[in-house]
């Protein structure tokens, strides 16, 4: 199975995954997708937002248990991020059919669309829209780096736009939902475990920096004449990492557009966006404030015009103490040891869907804590402790 998807993608010179939403590695993702569920007599179905289902038993009949994840990328992405959780279903099934249990509510497994956002800004758009925290017309005005908004996008890879939107009758099938993920962070490496029960999503969100200066020649222009926006920016992402130390935060400009964008040229418009996310709401509010500040002080300096947008924002996600503690126990039973809870500040549809349905994670040691990046890894038997541990899970959960 990872032997087959492994390939898709994937940019040579990087190493890295460039499986972007709605493009024809997405649909090869997509074809993978159904071929592994029609191999296993799964029914598959695409939900009116792009969202793969594969079921066993009936999906009509409420109270399913489903597993699952994304297969699309960052830019230059790693292989694990997404593919490990849908790949570990798959595999989980298989031990359970292996295992000859018998099955008390339905089960599926589901690919999610467009969770990283890599191509329009906007992580986990898939999700959002089932659960309705995004609305259609939201949605539509999403646009590419070419200009091509999602719409466009849906009917070029032959689906229909017009139909989506929150789709609260297919989440009252599912009773409930767990999603495997490899551990972005070292946490289980330095505690020394295999497996680990997710405890909360950090907050989290997106905001797009626009310095506004005036574009001129790099060879005449004197330094006290220039209104160079590049200026401003730089200082902003210096000050956006003091902030961050300061509040035990992480804070990271990681996307930068420049106009003119030429060698000799004094920028016109330099347009970063900032990633931020800490483990509580005022500890977040503190770092984006105290950048915003910072970024509007060097902008008046340097006779620069400044405009923040916030992009996306997702407050923070505490999983279901429920679930969570039947997880544990379930583990706990089948392992006889005490499986540990963590918390993460990377964003999942798992978090999204936790204001509509009952939702969990489990994690996968990562040795190295690098993810969205080709380095990321997990080691093969790490990678097997977790589909036994999705198994036991989804045992416990749908079969007792």
């Amino acid at each position: 199975m990872w032997r087959s998807l492994h390939g898709i993608g994937r940019n040579a010179a990087s190493g890295g995954y460039r499986r972007y939403s709605w493009t024809g590695a997405d649909a090869d993702c997509r074809l993978w997708f159904r071929m592994q569920a029609e191999a296993r007599r799964l029914d598959v179905e695409t939900d009116r937002n792009g969202n793969q289902w594969a079921w066993l038993g009936d999906p009509t009949a409420g109270d399913a248990v489903v597993t699952g994840s994304h297969l699309d990328s960052v830019p230059d992405g790693g292989a694990f991020d997404g593919p490990l959780g849908v790949v570990s279903s798959f595999a989980a099934l298989d031990e359970l059919r292996a295992r000859g249990v018998s099955f008390k509510r339905p089960l599926a497994i589901v690919n999610f669309g467009d969770e990283e956002g890599a191509r329009f800004g906007l992580a986990c758009v898939g999700s959002r829209l089932t659960s309705g925290q995004l609305t259609k017309e939201k949605a539509f005005e999403l646009r590419d780096a070419d200009g091509i908004s999602l719409p466009q996008a849906m009917e070029a890879a032959g689906y229909d736009p017009e139909a989506i939107g929150h789709d609260p009758e297919r989440l009252a099938r599912i009773g409930a939902f767990v999603e495997l993920h490899v551990e972005q962070g070292r946490a289980l490496d330095l505690s020394g475990d295999p497996v680990g029960i997710a405890s909360a999503i950090w907050p989290h969100g997106r905001w797009r920096y626009d310095f506004h200066g005036e574009a001129n020649h790099a060879g005449t222009t004197r330094l006290v004449d220039r209104r160079d926006p590049m200026l401003p920016y730089a200082e902003t992402v210096l000050a956006a990492r003091r902030e961050a130390e300061l509040a035990g935060a992480v804070a990271t400009f990681g996307k930068i557009a420049v106009e003119p964008n030429g060698v000799n040229a004094i920028p016109s418009l330099v347009r970063g966006w900032l990633d931020a996310r800490a483990a509580d709401q005022e500890a977040l509010d503190a770092v984006v404030a105290g950048i915003e500040a910072a970024a509007r002080d060097h902008a008046a300096s340097r006779g620069v015009d400044l405009a923040v947008v916030r992009e996306s924002f997702t407050p923070i996600v505490e999983f279901g103490h429920a679930l969570r503690e039947e997880i544990g126990r379930i583990l706990g039973d089948s392992t006889g040891a005490k499986v540990p809870v963590l918390g993460t500040g990377a964003g999942h549809d798992a978090g999204i869907l936790s204001a509509s349905i009952p939702t969990a994670m489990l994690f996968v040691r990562n040795p190295t804590g690098v993810s969205h990046s080709p380095a990321e890894f997990a080691a093969e038997d790490d990678c097997v402790a977790g589909v036994r541990a999705l198994a036991d899970v989804l045992e416990g959960l749908a079969c007792r």
